[in-house]
């Protein structure tokens, strides 16, 4: 007797195939979007949805505008900032040198205790 597997030769999450056994799909629309590059995306949208403003391009990424001669700008990336960076916003140079005086005395201070 063969093993009793009746979905056999499907895989699994597959369905009945073609549009009379899913139903009518909804009525679509397509919208272009250009980016900064010039590259062009056209995806579609169902008719009552809500179109967006801006689409990101999905060969360079960055935003599209539905006017293809004005497209938006590319977002100004903030470059990377080391820790030592941040602490120079935070504090002047008077601050940090009375910082390093203060630290060198201590450790001049374990030293003699050694």
């Amino acid at each position: 007797m063969v093993g009793g597997n009746a979905i056999r030769g499907t895989r699994v999450g597959a369905g009945p195939s073609g549009e009379s056994e899913r139903g009518e799909s909804a009525p679509r629309r397509r919208v272009s979007y250009w980016c900064a590059h010039g590259h062009e995306a056209r995806p579609s949208f169902s008719m009552d949805a809500e179109v967006p403003e801006e689409w990101d391009c999905p060969r360079c990424g960055l935003p599209g505008g539905q006017n293809e001669q004005s497209p938006p700008a590319a977002p100004r990336t903030e470059p990377y900032k080391t820790h030592l960076a941040y602490v120079k916003e935070r504090r002047s140079d008077a601050d940090g040198e009375a910082i390093l005086a203060e630290a060198l005395e201590r450790l001049r201070q374990r030293r003699e205790l050694i």
